[in-house]
């Protein structure tokens, strides 16, 4: 071995375990000293002309190595001296001979069989052949030659011959190439062939062309170069030509690999110390007179661009661990070095040094993932530092680590699971990310305590931590996710949320649901037990609210953070489409279940308040000339959509729970428009009243009708409003978990709860339309009464009550529905009937007419007056008081329709007829309701009387047959009867006779069978409710009358008037009856006049007529 260290001698027949011990022990035993030397040495002998070392200079290379060794000044000059006496290092010009592109053709066919020379212009002798390529202008060699460098680099060259091989053939032999002659130009080639191979018998290959590369051209570091070809008698190039071309020695690889690592670690650090980097920032740019020395000690070392990968990589790996460089660095070196690698071009030792340094860098690259939240999120410079560790990571899991190999060992990483099994590159990242997140989990609970222990500061707590990890991934989503995803495969922010999910629901769960369980009832109401759960019934009380603040601050904050864990579920759902089910986190919607109740409440109370802040501000005048509602209605919906948002940011996902709060929210909402409802009629409830000297009255003002016009906006608006819940996706859903029966037993029952509201509203609009309507009838009863009075003596005496009635009802007509409208005039008739018929009931009960306080006596005469006070009414009263009813009625038709429908009315109307009757139209009346009593007799209990009549022009003929079961009259329990034939009403018929049968006695079946001819005058025959009256009586021959049996009526209409045989005619059987009781309308009304001799003394046989065994009393 000389001095430069480089093994002259092949031991032939050497073991290769005693090579290896001496390369080993040549290694140790190697100083600074030496590697110092062997530098200098180097710097002396410079290889390679234009390269970095020439530009830099040999003194300034001393100077550096100088400084980067360390070596004082006197220790420099002796090992300066013992290099320059050194012999020059003997170096070998490597070529590798790549390939050649657009070769001139010189064969026949278009094509060339070429192959290349080589050899150094100082010494032609020596020439180097490649092989042969048959038939191509681009051929492609990849073969490699060694030649001895010569004494004088500077003058020599290296020389490029590019041949085409013409083998040899005889002239047969060349004719039968014709047909593979291209062009004219081939022909003519293949011609002067064949005529040098028959006059000569030569076979000489053919020059393409040629390049010629000067040796100080050729760098230290080597170089990869395309050369043009030429070729002197042609001005066109050739084509051209690509080596390979560096230099070498004969050194151990192993010494020179080991000497280069020194060197380059010795340079780096004195680099890093100089250059004041900051981390991660140096990514391999050394100064020029670094560059030069580490370019001449790879070049005459002999080592090939994968040993100077390797050495970098291991020296690199080494320091980053202190002093942090690029990582693009390594990704750069992992390039060149995994194709030989995975080709298992590098040997065993080079390998475990490879992965040596994977083991150092490996932690770097973790730590950076741990600590990734310390960096500026979606900084340039910190993307392309996380993308460059990744495919670190990335590139080393496709490569093969030694099974020996502990990667990951327990003093580098602490944090690491323990789980007894080999780890993977993938396993560590995905461990790595979990630590740093659970490491950022605890940052941020340190950095976020509690200030208080009271709920509301915890749930304050839990919310401001959802929210900081929520943050973290969405940084993680928006940053990161595609980075580590598009480079390791590795979902990032999906194995994130996995851990925070689970710290979260660990956290919040039991939170929550104590709060919830601790949660009170808003009561709102002071002194009241009533909440908005239990009920308003229109009485809420806010007036006088008594609500704290704490369970409305409790209640919204709660909600506040079942949103924040909404929005976190949501964005989880997104990351893991597939299986977020699997969450803990995913059920946390029922640790609120207890809270939801809470929620609807505050949201119920909060709308009561803004209602009435809305009613307390309307002005009741129409927002738009295009509708009839003012600014409270339209407030209140708003306020009903607010609680429609809450629901739908509630979204809450069990089908039954949903179910049971949409029923309550239908409830509550329900119950908020009640509440409107009464806050509006209370707005409106002194509204209207007109005071003046004379009287003081109800006058209908647009502002009542606004306000029904606002209750029935907010009622015409449930139905919509309760779709927009989604009660129909609620049902369908139902359907689906549960059954189609009961789906739709709950849609039914949601529907009950939608109509009763609706019912419930409009009743209020009602309630309201009555108030309304109850305010007017004191003035409408008053001019009624007074029209009533005053009809014939003053012509203009119903004026008043029409000119109010117009008045009031045309500002309904104009500012309400048509519908609201109708059913304001239904309650007027409804009211006014109720008011009359007290009246004529108090007339009836011989009571002071309690309407007396409604009509003015100053607008009465002095004997109005006195009749008014009278405890009685007269007939005209009566009378008078229909026909201002009935002018009242007509004027207010609507459509030719009658414009009331009321039952009560109706009645008054009828009573009012019988009351203005006279006696005699009374009477005859009551015969008239015994008639129509008589026709709903089914089974007669006094007998039955069977007749035939018949009208022959103005002649009545009535013909009486027999009688059946009458009454026993006498005491042996017979009857003598006879029947007596009267026309009613009795002073239209005077002048007519009242025929009587023969008396059969003792018979309870008499046969009378006789007829009487009664004849009428023609205003008589044409009375419209004539009546045939039918006595039946016992004979009693010792007191002063006779016994009345029964009676039967027979109308004008049921006679046929025909001048047939009376024998002809069917028989009609009438029911014996007799009154039992004053009930009838017509004898109520004759009762009551006690003055009128004829009505008494009606009265007075009427009663005759009752059973003797019971007593009958009037309503007086």
């Amino acid at each position: 071995m000389n001095g430069t260290g480089t093994l002259r001698t092949k031991f032939r027949g050497v073991k290769k375990e005693l090579l290896e011990r001496q390369t080993s022990m040549l290694i140790q035993s190697m100083t600074v000293d030496e590697l110092y030397l062997e530098v200098l040495y180097e710097i002396l002998h410079n290889v390679g002309g234009c390269d970095v070392g020439c530009e830099v200079g040999q003194l300034a290379m001393l100077s550096y190595i100088q400084e980067a060794f360390k070596i004082a000044n006197d220790k420099h000059t002796e090992l300066l001296t013992q290099a320059e006496a050194k012999e020059p290092p003997e170096l070998m010009l490597n070529v590798e001979v790549v390939e050649a592109k657009d070769l001139v053709p010189k064969d026949p066919n278009g094509l060339s069989d070429p192959f290349v020379t080589i050899y150094l212009m100082s010494n032609p002798s020596h020439r180097y052949n490649t092989s042969v390529k048959s038939g191509t202008l681009n051929p492609s060699w990849e073969e490699h030659f060694s030649l001895p460098m010569p004494g004088s680099v500077q003058e020599d060259s290296l020389v490029l011959e590019v041949w085409d091989f013409d083998p040899a053939e005889t002239v047969k032999e060349k004719m039968t190439k014709i047909f593979e002659v291209k062009g004219v130009k081939g022909l003519r080639k293949l011609m002067k062939e064949i005529a040098i191979t028959a006059s000569t018998g030569k076979h000489d290959n053919e020059l393409i062309g040629t390049s010629n590369i000067p040796l100080k051209s050729i760098p230290a570091g080597g170089m990869n170069m395309w050369y043009s070809l030429s070729k002197k008698s042609k001005l066109r190039r050739q084509g051209v030509v690509k080596v390979r071309l560096n230099f070498s020695s004969e050194k151990n690889s192993q010494v020179a690999a080991q000497e280069h690592r020194h060197l380059l670690r010795i340079i780096l650090l004195h680099e890093l110390e100089n250059s004041k980097v900051a981390p991660y920032w140096w990514c391999g740019n050394y100064s020029a007179a670094a560059e030069a020395i580490l370019t001449q000690h790879v070049a005459q070392s002999g080592l090939s661009a994968t040993d100077n990968c390797l050495a970098q990589w291991a020296v690199y790996c080494a320091v980053t661990t202190d002093h942090p460089l690029s990582f693009a660095l390594f990704n750069t070196l992992l390039d060149k070095l995994t194709k030989p690698l995975q080709s298992g071009l590098i040997n065993e030792e080079d390998v475990k040094l490879f992965w040596d340094g994977a083991r150092k860098l490996l932690p770097t690259c973790y730590s950076h993932i741990r600590k990734l939240r310390k960096k500026t999120a979606g900084d340039k410079t910190v993307m392309k530092t996380l993308r460059e560790v990744l495919k670190i990571l990335y590139k080393l899991s496709v490569l093969d680590a030694p099974e020996s190999l502990d990667l990951f060992p327990v003093n580098l990483y602490g944090w690491l699971r323990d789980d007894k099994e080999k780890l993977t590159i993938h396993m560590v990242l995905e461990q790595a990310v979990i630590q740093g997140a659970s490491d950022w989990f605890v940052h941020i609970l340190d950095n976020n305590e509690c200030k208080d222990n009271t709920e509301d500061t915890r749930l304050q707590h839990l919310i401001r931590v959802i929210q900081l990890v929520r943050s973290d991934l969405q940084r993680a989503v928006e940053y990161y996710d595609r980075v580590f995803v598009e480079v390791m495969g590795f979902p990032y922010s999906k194995a994130l949320y996995g851990l925070y999910e689970s710290k979260l629901a660990s956290l919040v769960e039991s939170e929550v649901v104590d709060v919830c369980k601790s949660l009170k009832r808003l009561r709102y109401s002071e002194g009241s037990t009533t909440t908005l759960a239990g009920g308003i019934n229109g009485e809420t009380g806010l007036g006088a609210s008594s609500v704290g603040s704490e369970p409305l601050t409790m209640g919204t904050t709660l909600f506040e953070l079942y949103l924040t864990l909404q929005r976190f579920l949501t964005l989880g759902q997104g990351l893991n489409e597939t299986d977020w089910q699997s969450y803990a986190i995913s059920k946390f919607h029922a640790w609120f279940f207890g809270g939801v109740a809470q929620w609807l409440d505050i949201a119920a109370y909060k709308a009561l308040t803004r209602i009435e802040k809305a009613v307390d501000l309307d002005t009741l005048a129409p927002v738009d000339t295009n509708v009839k509602y003012s600014s409270s209605g339209v407030d209140t919906l708003a306020i009903f959509y607010q609680i429609k948002i809450f629901w739908q940011q509630l979204a809450w996902p069990d089908v039954e729970g949903c179910y049971t709060f949409v029923a309550k929210i239908i409830d509550d909402i329900c119950r908020c428009c009640v509440f409107y409802s009464d806050k509006m009629a209370s707005r409106v409830d002194n509204v209207g009243v007109v005071t003046s000297v004379y009287e003081e009255r109800f006058e209908v003002t647009t502002d009542w009708c606004v306000a029904i016009n606002n209750i029935d906006y907010v009622r015409q608006s449930l139905t919509p409003f309760v779709q927009e819940l989604g009660m129909e996706e609620i049902i369908q859903k139902m359907c689906e978990a549960r059954s189609p029966v009961e789906a739709q037993r709950c849609k039914e029952t949601l529907q009950n709860v939608i109509a009763n509201a609706i019912d419930t509203v409009r009743n209020k609009i009602v309630d309201l339309l009555e108030i309304m309507v109850r305010k007017m009838m004191p003035s409408i009863t008053r001019f009624l009464m007074e029209g009533a009075e005053l009809l014939h003596q003053d012509c203009s005496s119903m004026d008043r009550v029409m000119r109010y009635l117009e008045a009031n009802l045309d500002t309904l007509y104009q500012h309400l529905n048509n519908e609201n409208f109708s059913r304001t005039l239904e309650i007027v008739w409804e009211q006014l009937g109720e008011v009359l018929y007290e009246l004529i009931q108090a007339n009836l009960e011989h009571r002071r007419a309690k309407i007396t306080r409604y009509i003015d006596p100053r607008r009465l005469s002095k004997s109005a007056a006195a009749s008014l006070d009278a405890k009685r009414r007269p007939p005209s009263f009566f009378s008078n008081l229909h026909e201002c009813v009935k002018i009242m009625i007509r004027s207010f038709r609507q459509d030719n329709k009658d414009t009331y429908s009321s039952e009560t009315l109706k009645r008054v109307e009828y009573l009012l007829k019988l009351h203005g009757m006279e006696t005699r139209e009374l009477i005859h009346q009551f015969h008239l309701e015994r008639w129509q009593e008589q026709q709903t007799i089914q089974e007669p209990k006094m007998g039955m009387l069977t007749v035939r009549a018949q009208f022959i022009d103005d002649v009545l003929k009535i013909e009486i047959m027999n009688a059946r079961n009458l009454t026993p009259a006498d005491s042996n329990g017979l009857c003598d009867s006879y029947v007596r034939v009267a026309l009613l009403p009795e002073d239209s018929f005077a002048n007519v006779q009242k025929p009587k049968t023969q008396t059969h006695n003792k018979n309870l079946f008499p046969l009378y069978d006789e007829i009487f001819q009664i004849p009428l005058t023609p205003e008589q025959r044409r009375l419209t409710d004539g009546l045939i009256h039918l006595v039946v009586k016992d004979k009693d021959m010792f007191s002063v009358s006779n016994t009345f049996v029964g009676e039967a009526y027979l109308h004008f209409s049921e006679v046929p008037d025909t001048p047939a045989p009376i024998s002809s005619l069917p028989q009609q059987l009438l029911p014996l009856s007799r009154p039992t009781s004053i009930d009838g309308e017509a004898i109520k009304a004759l009762e009551t006049r006690q003055g009128d001799r004829q009505a008494r003394d009606f009265v007075k046989k009427q009663r005759a007529k009752f059973p003797s065994t019971k007593q009958f009393f009037s309503l007086g």
